[in-house]
């Protein structure tokens, strides 16, 4: 398992994209590495327009769950959009947003997949492996898997994910890196407010907000 930040080419071929995903999902650990009392979690999404890509990174204090510093950045969008191959889309400009902060997130939620994937080989598990941060993958939507009750299991019925019910809607939960899976699903309950999942969402607003002031 890695113990240190992983590099990973940027603009790979679709095939060496795979080969990539197959040969990193190994690395990745389902071991818990965060502090006994979590102090700050980060949030991060992106957004696009054409070839450009809008990230924003928002932390927020674990334990009352405000504000405490936001980044932003854009990028140029090399990869093309194909399923099972985001994190190499919009992996980089995530990455880009969660170095910018200045101060050093104890677990990261990242808006995609971790190992609830074909490969096991999700964003979440991308940025973790990257950044060597602790990371949970929250998905709207299933990619892979089916399931069964409150969890996602794969075609050998082992778990892959948590499902969380919210407001009537799925969260596919899974391990990025650096986590169990039984954290990742307390860390995330914690995180839902009745406006939705801190801080996703407020990273959600800062990268749409940031892409639409390019058009203005």
């Amino acid at each position: 398992m890695s113990s240190k930040r992983i590099a990973i080419p940027r603009n790979p071929t679709l095939r060496e994209a795979i080969i990539l995903q197959n040969k990193l999902a190994p690395l990745v650990s389902q071991q818990s590495r965060i502090p006994e009392q979590i102090r700050y979690i980060a949030g991060v999404d992106g957004a696009y327009d054409k070839e450009q890509a809008s990230g924003a990174a928002v932390l927020i204090e674990y334990a009352t769950l405000e504000p405490i510093e936001t980044t932003t950045a854009k990028a140029r969008v090399i990869f093309p959009y194909i399923p099972g191959l985001l994190s190499f889309r919009e992996g980089p400009v995530v990455v880009r947003v969660l170095r910018k902060l200045k101060i050093k997130p104890d677990v990261c939620i990242v808006d995609g997949h971790g190992l609830a994937h074909p490969r096991r080989f999700g964003l979440a598990c991308y940025v973790g492996l990257v950044t060597n941060l602790p990371t949970i993958g929250v998905a709207k939507s299933r990619l892979f898997g089916t399931e069964a009750g409150e969890t996602l299991v794969d075609s050998e019925g082992s778990v892959i994910a948590r499902v969380l019910r919210f407001n009537r809607k799925s969260l596919y939960v899974s391990v990025g890196h650096n986590v169990s899976l039984e954290d990742a699903a307390r860390i995330v309950k914690h995180c839902i407010t009745r406006r939705g999942l801190e801080p996703i969402l407020s990273a959600h607003q800062e990268a749409n907000r940031l892409r639409w002031s390019s058009k203005t």
